[in-house]
């Protein structure tokens, strides 16, 4: 039996709302563009995105920014077993772990999905390089991919089609990560880019470090941003099948594509500037995501 200074009774309804509202703070204060999409939801919907986008942040930052003195490892061993027993243990006064289960019923999402974003944060730890792109794959699918099922399954759609599409929208999601990040990924010890591709195009890791593009990084950028758009142009699919969410997942595939298509647009000079959207870009997408939804009434 766990130790009695960390064990927790059943929340009560004031501190699941509390709880919620903390899953919302943190979001907004990591990702703008997130919370800019979640606005969109209704509010039972939004606040169980709050908390599957928190439990997901407090993840990463285990592995990405480890407390002083704590092992990440062990620390995901904790958070794996908060799942299940969310009230005892040391992460049983973490709101995320007030306001996650009372989703997870909710929703009847279970745990699987968010056991395998765990495991991808596992793979940060354990791994630094991917042979193949099948490699790669397995990572995207845990680390986003199951974010995105969890999404259309608070959305309402569990369909094995909605999730086929899912799974490659986060692909897309993930890839542009990758490709937006490459140089930062590197200096932290990380290279995502399939070590095949490096070889076949003759790229060396070396010049990530730089801020000069041969044409070898360019022709192989050019294939990793193909590969990309074609799932976004499958995994977008899935926005029509899930009404409720729809907004949501239109913002957030704006969001990303055009990401995307701005390295695209500098011709993949990744390495001596970070491409972002800026806050006119997130409006004029926010507005056009609007716009669409408001003639959509008008003709229903």
């Amino acid at each position: 039996m766990r130790s009695p200074q960390y064990q927790m009774s059943q929340p009560t309804d004031n501190q699941i709302e509390s709880a919620y509202r903390e899953c919302a703070s943190l979001t907004r204060t990591a990702s703008s563009n997130f919370y800019i999409a979640f606005l969109s939801l209704p509010k039972e919907l939004r606040r169980a995105i709050y908390a599957t986008y928190a439990f997901c942040r407090l993840c990463d930052d285990i592995v990405d920014e480890p407390e002083a003195g704590t092992n990440p490892s062990t620390e995901l061993d904790k958070v794996e077993l908060a799942l299940s027993e969310p009230h005892e243990g040391e992460y049983a006064r973490n709101p995320i772990f007030t306001a996650l289960p009372h989703a997870i019923d909710k929703f009847d999402l279970g745990t699987q999905y968010f056991v395998d974003v765990i495991d991808g944060c596992r793979m940060d730890i354990d791994t630094n390089r991917y042979n193949t792109f099948e490699d790669l794959q397995v990572y995207c699918r845990r680390v986003a991919s199951a974010v995105g099922i969890i999404c259309i399954s608070i959305f309402g759609n569990q369909s094995p089609e909605a999730i086929r599409y899912a799974n490659d929208l986060g692909i897309a999601f993930q890839l542009t990560n990758i490709l937006r990040d490459i140089q930062e990924d590197y200096n932290n010890g990380r290279v995502y880019l399939p070590q095949e591709d490096l070889t076949r195009f003759g790229v060396a890791e070396a010049e990530f470090a730089g801020e000069t593009l041969s044409d070898n990084f360019r022709e192989m950028m050019r294939f990793q941003l193909n590969r990309a758009r074609g799932y976004y142009e499958s995994g977008e699919h899935v926005i029509p099948m899930v009404a409720r969410g729809r907004q949501c997942l239109e913002l957030m595939s704006g969001f990303y594509s055009r990401i995307l298509a701005k390295i695209e647009a500098c011709d993949a000079d990744v390495l001596s500037q970070r491409v972002s959207l800026s806050a006119s870009e997130k409006l004029t997408i926010t507005a056009g995501v609007g716009w669409r939804w408001a003639l959509r009434s008008v003709s229903s």
